[in-house]
């Protein structure tokens, strides 16, 4: 059931998106996600796909990982899809009963929706599949370090976000291992309907919580061990610098920002 979430795992492998500034991969994947809310067509959207696709081979990452990741969320975006179809109106319907419209234009507009979606996930989980989780802490302590100024706990921030993706993987394997152990145990959670399989997850998702905790507190257990006191006073033993190949990168992502732009305004469909 939850073998496909593949979100918050590194992928390491020796490609030039890997050996980015963790500031610069950070910043170019929140400027991939205006990007791809910029088309209006398909035009710029399989523009952006291709762009994307290249990238998932240039940092030499399968991209059945990234469909690992789509696939984890694809019944919500089923139902998005459907309900999208069904109450999104156009001028060509095709099928229409009380308060539901089935139109072209719904369905293009579906699909197009869908696509955003899936895109958005593939873009985002190349962050962490070419990012470490101490360069992703470090590099969000780096850009959000300005906020000190006004007292804002930015190191505290950081390690919190880094944890929590860090550990995505590591609850979703201990998940696994409790949903085996019920079903040896002669545990029926694959059939039934909605609200058996809900009722089915409650003796998994108390073990679940009991081992989250047990593992937040070994992991402080360990912290304090180590004298962690916070950002207060930390050195860096790595320090981040910017390489041409950074530029390059930020060059590259702002002409496809500029073309994407272009695309939509004389290819808008």
């Amino acid at each position: 059931m939850l073998d496909g979430i593949s979100f918050g795992q590194y992928f390491p492998a020796p490609s030039v998106l890997h050996r980015l500034d963790a500031r610069i991969k950070i910043l170019l994947t929140i400027l991939m996600v205006v990007i791809l809310f910029i088309p209006s067509g398909f035009a710029g959207m399989g523009a952006v796909a291709l762009f994307i696709v290249i990238i998932y081979a240039l940092s030499r990452i399968p991209f059945r990982l990234a469909l690992r990741s789509v696939r984890a969320i694809l019944p919500v975006i089923i139902i998005m899809t459907a309900l999208n179809v069904l109450y999104l109106r156009g001028d060509t319907v095709l099928w229409e009963w009380w308060t539901f419209t089935v139109s072209v234009e719904g369905i293009i507009k579906a699909a197009f929706m869908a696509l955003r979606i899936i895109l958005l996930i593939v873009v985002t989980s190349l962050l962490t599949y070419t990012t470490t989780p101490i360069d992703l802490t470090d590099g969000l302590e780096r850009l959000l370090r300005p906020l000190n100024k006004i007292r804002v706990p930015v190191h505290d921030l950081a390690m919190i976000m880094t944890i929590a993706l860090r550990f995505i993987p590591t609850l979703m394997e201990e998940a696994e291992k409790i949903m085996s152990a019920q079903k040896a145990r002669g545990a029926d959670i694959d059939t039934g309907g909605f609200l058996k399989r809900i009722k089915a997850l409650i003796p998994i998702l108390v073990p679940l919580l009991v081992s989250a905790v047990r593992r937040a507190v070994d992991l402080a257990t360990a912290m304090d061990c180590r004298c962690y006191r916070g950002g207060e006073g930390r050195t860096q033993m790595r320090q981040m610098k910017f390489a041409p190949r950074d530029g390059i990168a930020v060059a590259v992502c702002l002409l496809l920002l500029a073309a994407v732009i272009a695309a939509n305004m004389f290819v808008p469909v």
